[in-house]
């Protein structure tokens, strides 16, 4: 039987390497690329602004991310912004605004408004480290499936992802089946973050 390595005897795999095995190795890194962006903008606003979003409630950043996710949808079917700002920044502020609202649910209503600079960002980390790991762990099981999805279906799933979340908070948080609010401020995370890494992907090609 003739061996790889033998004169005239093809050494090409059996099996193709698809793109998606290079997918796979480069998810981690574009996410935490993106990840980069949107904590550079989240201290870049906290030194100007101090951390007043803690006077926020959970349900006002809901609020604030549905204002987003509807915005993007807006320019997505009509291609035409008046205020200047394209789809990208409102990924990276709906990011944001997850996390702030993730550390609400984690830190309650009840402590200091004003943080230290050094533990808002040590709760800013906490909470991207929790979601980059939830991201793993669904793409072991999904195998990559966003990749083939549309950045506009990324924007209805956090639409959807929003409306489940005023529903729970107006049956103030209680659930029979379904997640609670914080699992599905990481989704809206975690697909905003795809969108990101879209347009990242865009830029290069």
């Amino acid at each position: 039987m003739a061996l790889c390595g033998q004169k005239n005897v093809s050494c090409e795999p059996i099996f193709p390497v698809t793109s998606q095995l290079i997918f796979v190795a480069n998810t981690d890194q574009q996410y935490d690329a993106a990840g980069a962006k949107c904590k550079d903008i989240f201290l870049k606003k906290m030194r100007d602004y101090g951390t007043a979003w803690r006077i926020l409630r959970v349900s006002s950043l809901t609020d604030q991310l549905f204002i987003k996710a509807q915005r993007i949808r807006t320019l997505e079917e009509g291609g035409v912004s008046k205020v200047g700002e394209g789809i990208e920044p409102e990924f990276v502020a709906m990011v944001n605004y997850a996390v702030m609202g993730l550390i609400q649910m984690e830190m309650g209503n009840d402590g200091p408004i004003e943080l230290e600079h050094a533990a808002a960002e040590k709760a800013y980390d906490a909470q991207m480290s929790a979601a980059k790991a939830l991201m793993q762990r669904k793409n072991h099981d999904y195998g990559e499936a966003w990749r083939d999805m549309r950045v506009s279906s990324l924007t209805d799933l956090i639409l959807m992802k929003l409306l489940r979340v005023k529903q729970i908070e107006d049956n103030r948080g209680k659930t029979l089946i379904s997640e609670g609010i914080d699992a599905n401020y990481q989704d809206i995370i975690n697909y905003s973050m795809f969108a990101l890494i879209k347009f990242q992907e865009a830029e290069v090609n």
